[in-house]
């Protein structure tokens, strides 16, 4: 039986998740796509590649993929146009902010942790919920992107936690996956890039449609 009351941390994704980055990530790839003569990609498209990191978010975007031979330069250079334009139309997802201050104000231990490169994670973080959350972590050399458990451990490490006392909240497939390789309760949410169907076949133990229904599963 799974003891929701004995949670104290929760650990969130970030697209999809806390913040609808979607407009941004695709402005930011079909100015790459523009710029080397490629077709542009529609918003639901760049909805459907995202959440498995930035690689192979171009290697789904450029035609070929990996084996065109400008994928590291438009990696490269779509890194570097998203590091300056990432928070153009990026905002959190209606009543995050509440959550975030209440969950804060009952003492939880809270982080984010992304696919995101890492820089990229922690300075949204810092802009939309530096008051809020203390730990962001992204991928890096050090850290495998998600579905690996690295950046979960690497949180709670930081929170000073357990993957028994916290809860993983996300929106996609991955985060699911994520959830399970690090032994954590998984609390799938259904307003980001995937939806109910992909969640519950993925195994989430838990699904909710707005942000505040996260507390009745923390009351258990």
């Amino acid at each position: 039986m799974i003891k929701i009351e004995s949670f104290d941390t929760v650990i969130f994704d970030m697209d999809g998740t806390t913040l609808n980055t979607i407009e941004d990530l695709s402005d930011s790839v079909n100015f790459i796509l523009t710029k080397y003569g490629y077709p542009n990609r529609t918003l639901e498209e760049i909805k459907s590649f995202v959440g498995n990191g930035v690689a192979n978010l171009i290697e789904r975007s450029i035609p070929d993929g990996r084996n065109n031979p400008n994928f590291e330069n438009c990696l490269s250079e779509y890194k570097d146009y998203y590091r300056d334009n990432m928070q153009n139309k990026t905002a959190p997802y209606d009543g995050i902010i509440e959550l975030l201050r209440e969950l804060r104000k009952r003492n939880y231990k809270l982080a984010i942790v992304s696919n995101k490169f890492d820089k990229a994670a922690k300075e949204l973080n810092t802009k939309y919920f530096g008051g809020c959350i203390d730990v962001a972590i992204g991928e890096s050399e050090n850290v495998k992107k998600k579905p690996a458990p690295d950046g979960v451990f690497k949180a709670l490490k930081e929170l000073n936690s357990t993957p028994k006392k916290a809860v993983y909240v996300g929106d996609s497939e991955v985060d699911v996956k994520t959830a399970q390789n690090a032994g954590l309760i998984c609390i799938g949410v259904t307003w980001g890039f995937r939806d109910r169907k992909v969640l519950e076949k993925m195994g989430a133990d838990f699904i909710i449609d707005k942000p505040e229904e996260l507390f009745n599963i923390l009351k258990g």
